[in-house]
């Protein structure tokens, strides 16, 4: 049986005065319905141009897309407009990064969640109206029947994001992702947030994607990880095996950078040297080569030689040239014991 969305080597590509940007460069992965796979990267990897891709918000514009993107047995890339128009809102749906710009400053929340429900939903404007109260009311918005009628910078941050989770969530979608749904978010309301998109999660049973530079949110709902760097995916396996047993030195630098709370710090964190690349000029062979300490292991094959993306052992997926025996090995005895305590 196939997984309710799958993306085949998709590449998304924009043409530029200054050169060719190669936003997404092959990208395949798979997701079932009920499961949440956190796309994580730092910024310019490629992240939110993959979501905005598989809603079909590139479609008519500059953007080049090749590859496949399969939704419940439908290819959206080959589809018309119209017919991915009418599948967003119903079959699939976004949570913005920054609600204050996604929704409109002009019209009531419950006015844009009652415009969002009656296009997919044959029902009057009260039928909507008493829909956008519910809504609200299992986001865990206080005082819904009131909340309804005011405009979306009368809410604070979290309670606009979660005006958004209820707007996405209006019509049932099956297929759910949510682009850096916690940022600018205090620690707590983020912690709300999250718990509140798991309980959606399972009461819809929907297919999650959760994007985010923050891996202790991914480790908080995912069942699968997959990191990108430079357009392309670098690695990719189930939560534990990319948090516990990570084989790539770009998700080793992620995981130094991120402050921990489950034990005592007594270093400063470890971030990684350098800048992501420019997607225009990405650099050749394996595109982390500049910033890796270790391409003094692999024989010059990291400037010249783009690595293959090759299985590791069931499921988990690594791009690197060095094998899997070194960066094991290396993991264990230099990386994993400086995380430890550091």
């Amino acid at each position: 049986m196939s997984a309710f969305l799958e993306v085949k080597d998709l590449k998304i590509h924009f043409p530029t005065e200054d050169g060719l940007v190669r936003s997404v460069d092959g990208l395949s992965f798979e997701l079932e319905r009920g499961k949440t796979l956190g796309i994580v990267g730092e910024s310019g990897s490629g992240k939110s141009v993959t979501s905005l891709g598989i809603l079909g918000l590139h479609k008519g514009g500059h953007a080049k897309l090749t590859g496949e993107i399969w939704l419940d047995g439908e290819e959206l890339i080959g589809a018309s407009n119209e017919h991915v128009r009418q599948l967003r809102g119903k079959k699939m749906a976004m949570i913005f990064q920054d609600p204050l710009s996604a929704m409109h400053p002009y019209y009531t929340v419950g006015a844009q969640i009652v415009e969002a429900y009656r296009i997919h939903h044959d029902v009057t404007k009260k039928v909507a109206h008493k829909h956008a109260v519910d809504m609200l009311g299992r986001v865990g918005i206080p005082e819904p029947s009131r909340r309804v009628d005011d405009y979306p910078h009368q809410f604070s941050g979290g309670m606009r994001q979660r005006a958004m989770i209820a707007m996405a969530l209006s019509c049932d979608p099956e297929l759910l992702i949510a682009d850096e749904p916690t940022t600018a978010l205090d620690v707590t309301v983020q912690a709300q947030i999250l718990d509140l998109m798991r309980d959606l999660q399972r009461e819809f049973n929907s297919a999650l994607i959760i994007i985010t530079h923050d891996l202790g949110v991914v480790a908080e709902l995912s069942d699968d990880i997959l990191v990108m760097y430079g357009g392309k995916c670098i690695e990719y396996g189930s939560a534990e095996d990319v948090f516990y047993e990570p084989e790539h030195p770009y998700t080793w630098g992620l995981l130094g950078s991120m402050p921990r709370l489950d034990r005592e710090r007594t270093e400063r964190l470890l971030p990684i040297k350098g800048t992501p690349p420019s997607l225009i000029n990405v650099p050749s062979g394996c595109a982390f080569h500049p910033r890796c300490p270790y391409t003094d292991r692999t024989g010059g094959r990291s400037s010249s030689e783009v690595p293959e993306l090759l299985e590791t052992k069931g499921g988990h997926l690594v791009r690197c040239h060095m094998s899997r025996d070194e960066r094991h090995t290396l993991w264990e005895t230099e990386i994993k014991p400086v995380l430890e305590t550091s």
